[in-house]
């Protein structure tokens, strides 16, 4: 399809040296996915706003297909924005999902 264009779903988990202790309200195997614009959460599980804020701004970048060099590409693991919490937030690309230009956006392409 000429208007169609990609994106990675991704997975958002917690991850921590053993035995650390959390500061962010997470346990190590937290997650979310995003698929699409859409974000899901397993049943019953929350997940720390501030945590979400540091890892937003890099979300839609790690969407899209990058070169293998580029570091969006390479680069997985974000810190816990509390400092002394010792987590991190490992972003991993599952299946690419296919849209269509037309379905996503009011603004259409101009022949």
């Amino acid at each position: 399809m000429p208007d169609s264009f990609e994106l990675y779903d991704l997975r958002v988990e917690v991850v921590a040296p053993p035995g650390a202790e959390l500061w962010c309200s997470a346990t190590v195997g937290d997650w979310f996915e995003l698929r699409g614009e859409n974000l899901y959460l397993p049943p019953g599980q929350g997940f720390s706003i501030y945590s979400l804020a540091a890892v937003l701004p890099l979300l839609a970048a790690k969407q899209r297909v990058t070169d293998a060099n580029d570091w969006m590409s390479t680069d997985a693991e974000v810190a816990c924005p509390d400092p002394n919490c010792p987590s991190r937030l490992r972003i991993t690309r599952l299946g690419r999902r296919s849209f269509r230009h037309a379905d996503t956006t009011a603004t259409r392409k101009t022949p």
